[in-house]
């Protein structure tokens, strides 16, 4: 009996240290976790993951490039993404589902390259981050100190591709940091002013802590919101973001007036270190080497405040991240209140900042990203230790998942994950447009010998609803439009999901039981493609596309 007794110890000890290994790959999902597919692509890694909550494999893309850096879906499945063509110059690929190379293309040269992030639009066409070389006698002719200038200065630049066939673009748009700036050092030089009066314009002689003569700005993120037609960058180096206007022609974008604003492609907001134009010091700073400074999309939960990483590189007295909510003082037109003279933009304090419990848990001093979620939920990525986790409002944590990765190469169950770097990630609901028809059949995690797992997940779309005849029309529609559906007496109560193209949840409405229709007034929404779909707590219907006039 005590042998018996001693081996069932044993074999407890043995299955408590097999767990007792797990290093990466998921470890939590429960049921408050926001139910989508999350895109991961490792620093270094020329494949692409799509993998489920259970942190299953669902889709998987292979390019002969390292990433340089984000990457993102599109409507169409499609999967855009960064790349680095040879030692040091940028581009971008697009991917279908199938995993084919349908566009490709190298935007660097001598004196430019991409660099970091891209932005897909609704149009179809992306904006890239870009960086612009200078020499030393262009730069000293603009105004810099001469104390200041290195051999070449790469300020950021922006430009709107149109791809074209399958390895060419149309530049439609482009915007440059270069073309605002201002300086009180030389009269004599162009760009002369007082920085402190012209915060819409970058002082040329402000050089950010840890910034260098060179890399001025170090440009990270960038991002679009369709609602103002703004676009915000995030500079790393200058510890702020800044809203600049999309509606404008490339000309009007190189001057001062012009687009929605009236101020061509002048900075219309900034935040986050007013030193940066001389309406504070670095103790009214707040950011510490930020990154993903991103819109928080209309209909979610916050919707229109700005999300920051802050990475928290050199803060003091001890380093961590946080993830740092302000709300713009913007109205429904894009116009942005100004300051008074020499006060910095509002607001005077963040909305929200979340961090972990003691804050040193959560820190990477660089790359990294936040987003949030339709429930309400924030997605993490800290990125140099390639943590993902979702939390709650509150700071409950929801999903948590250690990237398996060491560059593009998977690592087995219990090794140090060391090395595991992620730019940034995103997750996309189950009703994102992209998985309309597609198989997303789970299949195994991406680490080698994984542990076994109980997770499980509501990933089967089919279901009853597909019998109940649910349509829509008119369709297109420009104004009302009737749902029609016949749903039994005992089927539970279920309810109608309205989806953009970009897998947001715009309407949710309960649906009584019955041969019935329903109407719903879209007149509210923009134009566009949109989804929609019936649920219960327990299935869901394939979603079907609504289009808006």
């Amino acid at each position: 009996m005590f042998t018996k007794y001693l081996s069932f110890i044993l074999l407890m000890f043995m299955v408590s240290g097999l767990q007792a290994q797990q290093t990466v790959g998921l470890f939590l999902n429960d049921s408050l976790a926001y139910n989508g597919y999350t895109l991961l692509t490792a620093s270094g890694a020329r494949s692409t993951y799509l993998i489920d909550n259970c942190g299953r494999v669902v889709h998987q893309w292979d390019s002969e490039n390292i990433p340089y850096f984000s990457s993102y879906l599109t409507p169409e499945g499609n999967l855009l993404r960064t790349a680095r063509f040879g030692a040091a110059g940028g581009g971008v690929e697009m991917f279908n589902w199938e995993g084919d190379l349908v566009w490709s293309y190298r935007f660097a040269g001598d004196n430019f390259s991409q660099h970091h992030d891209i932005a897909p639009l609704p149009n179809g066409n992306i904006l890239v981050l870009a960086w612009e070389a200078f020499k030393a006698n262009e730069v000293i002719e603009a105004g810099r100190d001469t104390a200041l200038v290195d051999e070449e200065l790469r300020p950021e630049f922006i430009v709107e591709l149109e791809p074209v066939g399958a390895d060419s673009a149309n530049i439609v748009w482009e915007w440059h940091a270069f073309d605002h700036l201002i300086q009180d050092y030389d009269p004599t030089k162009a760009n002369y002013g007082n920085p402190a009066e012209h915060p819409e314009l970058i002082d040329f002689n402000y050089i950010g802590i840890a910034g260098t003569y060179t890399d001025w700005l170090h440009a990270n993120f960038i991002d679009y919101n369709p609602q103002l037609d703004q676009i915000i960058i995030n500079l790393r180096n200058f510890h702020e973001f800044w809203v600049i206007d999309h509606s404008t022609t490339t000309l009007e974008a190189a001057s001062h007036e012009g687009g929605n604003s009236g101020k061509g492609g002048d900075i219309l907001y900034r935040w986050g270190n007013p030193e940066t134009y001389r309406r504070g010091t670095i103790a009214n700073r707040i950011f510490h080497h930020q990154h993903n400074a991103n819109w928080i999309p209309s209909g979610y939960p916050g919707a229109g405040n700005i999300m920051i990483f802050n990475n928290g590189l050199g803060r003091q007295p001890v380093q961590y991240s946080s993830i740092d909510v302000i709300v713009p003082p913007v109205d429904a037109f894009g116009h942005y209140t100004m300051p008074d003279t020499n006060a910095p933009y509002a607001p005077a304090n963040l909305h929200s900042s979340y961090t972990t419990n003691p804050p040193t848990d959560m820190f990477s001093a660089r790359i990294s990203s936040a987003q949030r979620l339709p429930n309400g939920n924030t997605l993490i990525c800290v990125g140099q230790t390639g943590k993902l986790f979702e939390v709650d409002e509150a700071g409950g944590v929801h999903w948590d998942y250690i990237t398996p990765l060491r560059g593009g190469t998977p690592i087995e169950q219990g090794e140090d994950p060391l090395a595991n770097a992620v730019f940034m990630v995103r997750r996309y609901g189950v009703g994102f447009e992209a998985f309309v028809g597609k198989d997303l059949i789970p299949g195994n995690p991406i680490e080698i010998n994984p542990l076994p797992s109980d997770c499980e997940i509501m990933t089967d779309i089919s279901s009853p609803f597909e019998a109940y005849n649910i349509t829509a029309y008119p369709n297109p529609t420009s104004g009302k439009v009737c749902i029609s559906y016949n749903l039994p007496q005992l089927t539970k109560q279920a309810q109608l999901e309205l989806y953009n193209y970009q897998g947001q949840l715009m309407l949710k409405k309960y649906l009584p039981t019955g041969s019935r229709e329903i109407k719903i007034n879209v007149n509210d929404l923009p134009v566009g493609m949109y989804f929609y779909r019936l649920r219960n707590d327990e299935k869901m219907s394939r979603a079907y596309k609504l289009i808006v006039l």
